[in-house]
């Protein structure tokens, strides 16, 4: 009997983690069919974020769906800025990688998009600039 309760945990972290690998399943499945036909699209940590028609919208999985948080017209994108994730306003370093975000200013708006990973973030930069000045 003491034997059968020793393998007990060991069933209880099988079945979590059968459990998160099909939320993950899941999330990725999901983020698949709505970034579909996308010019640019990513998913990480901090969410997903795609580039349709000139318009970029960022989500995040909540409750078995991707949940909308935001969007912003490209052809209006006049600066973009890394800055770090939490830490107000301090822009991140060309040596920095982990979590941040881009700044988008434009069209008298200004809005944050969440990246886990810097050099990411730096690659949209160049896309999203790129995208903007061909829609002008």
């Amino acid at each position: 009997m003491s034997r059968g309760l020793l393998w007990l945990p060991l069933l209880l972290v099988f079945v979590l983690l059968t459990a998160l690998g099909w939320l993950e399943r899941r999330r990725q499945q999901l983020f698949r069919e709505w970034a579909e036909g996308s010019e640019l699209a990513k998913l990480d940590g901090c969410g997903a974020a795609r580039l349709v028609d000139g318009v970029l919208s960022w989500s995040r999985f909540e409750a078995g769906r991707l949940q909308l948080e935001d969007s912003f017209v490209i052809k209006q994108l006049e600066l973009v800025e890394l800055l770090a994730l939490r830490s107000g306003e301090a822009p991140l370093t060309e040596e920095a990688q982990g979590a941040c975000r881009l700044r988008l200013v434009g069209g008298g708006e200004q809005k944050d998009l969440p990246f886990a990973d810097a050099e990411r973030a730096r690659r949209w930069m160049g896309e999203l600039m790129a995208r903007s000045r061909c829609e002008l």
